[in-house]
């Protein structure tokens, strides 16, 4: 019987640094299994993850709900045959919806020897506040179907800061066990104590609501109209997305995907219908500070390219060096990393300029 744990949260909140911690420190010696849904059309967090000597079914789709109900079931059965797991670790895209995957995991565990193990969500402390305003009804979906929250990045928050991301959260989720100690202090085993709550399929009462029969979406229209063409397009360049969005960060009463909504009704939306992915292979080599540059232009709060909630890749040097990026909202990092086959980068955010993108890039 394999234990599955889901390790969701949104962009950039450190689920994958929140993994390599727990397969360093608490799971050696078990044979353990890691499924990505990424969103968008490069994988990137593949290669940081593959020195970890992991496994990684890598699915590259725009609409993860599709992805989920379709090669999902397949991919997670085909590792419980293959690998035969102690543990399979599924880390969904940065804006799915936890319950969809939770939906799609019991789906498999209908006729598969799989035990759901723990339901995480990871949040960085420091952006709760504007995710949950922009974005609510993704980010606010992994809150509410937690059985535990790690918080990233506390540790140089203000107390009051600190315990006012609490008090939001809590507003979603009562019961979920809120784990704000920096993770530096604790162990991979202490973590993984905390995070394996028992989780009961019985004991998860799903939304009352209507469940896509063809991508496991939620729609709130008459199915008999709706024409289900989900086209994915996975040729880098050629990427097509004809979704625009406007988003206002001053007003509550968006939910992050452009439209007013009245807040009694609940409107559902696939992450390709607000988000986008914007990604690129390339054999350029770049200077440190061209890179610093660009993250520096990425991160900054004017939207100049768009919302970008998401920035990551890894990229030749100049000096004969690899160049690793990534960057959320106002941060960024730049480390060295192992050579990969071809410079690539990844953007995801909402509204992205693409051409404006490729210059800063100098692409």
């Amino acid at each position: 019987m394999a234990k599955i744990d889901i390790i969701s949260g949104f962009l950039g909140a450190g689920k994958t640094t929140l993994i390599k911690k727990l397969l360093s420190e608490a799971l050696k010696g078990q044979q353990v299994v890691l499924i990505e849904n990424e969103f968008g059309e490069i994988g990137i967090d593949g290669g940081f993850l593959k020195d970890a000597g992991v496994n990684i079914t890598e699915m590259n789709s725009g609409c993860i709900c599709c992805s989920l109900v379709g090669d999902f079931g397949t991919a997670l059965k085909d590792v419980i045959t293959k690998f035969n797991p102690d543990r399979i670790i599924i880390e969904p895209s940065g804006v799915g919806k936890l319950s969809d995957v939770i939906k799609a995991v019991q789906g498999v565990a209908e006729d598969a020897p799989i035990e759901l193990n723990s339901l995480v969500t990871v949040a960085d402390a420091n952006k709760c506040k504007m995710y949950m305003k922009n974005f609510g009804e993704f980010y606010n979906n992994q809150v509410e179907s937690a059985h535990t929250i790690v918080l990233s990045r506390t540790q140089n928050m203000k107390q009051d800061k600190l315990e006012a991301c609490v008090a939001m959260i809590r507003e979603h989720n009562k019961d979920a066990a809120v784990i704000t100690t920096p993770w530096d202090e604790l162990t991979g085993e202490q973590l993984l104590a905390a995070m394996e709550k028992p989780v009961s399929l019985a004991d998860m009462v799903m939304a009352e609501e209507d469940i896509c029969p063809v991508c496991g979406g939620h729609h709130d229209h008459d199915h008999d109209d709706h024409d289900h063409e989900h086209e994915h397009h996975h040729d880098h360049d050629d990427h097509d997305h004809e979704h625009e969005h406007h988003h206002d960060h001053d007003h509550d009463d968006h939910c992050g995907c452009g439209h007013d909504h009245d807040h009694d009704h609940h409107h559902h939306h696939h992450a390709d219908e607000v988000f986008t992915s914007w990604g690129k292979e390339t054999p350029r080599k770049y200077t440190k500070e061209e890179v610093e540059t660009i993250l520096k232009a990425l991160s900054a709060d004017n939207n100049e390219y768009g919302i970008i909630l998401r920035a990551k890749g890894m990229l030749p040097s100049q000096d004969g060096t690899w160049i690793y990026f990534d960057m959320v909202p106002e941060e960024y990092e730049i480390r060295e990393g192992q050579p990969e086959y071809t410079g690539r980068l990844c953007v995801i955010g909402s509204k992205i300029d693409e051409a404006k993108l490729e210059k800063l890039f100098m692409l």
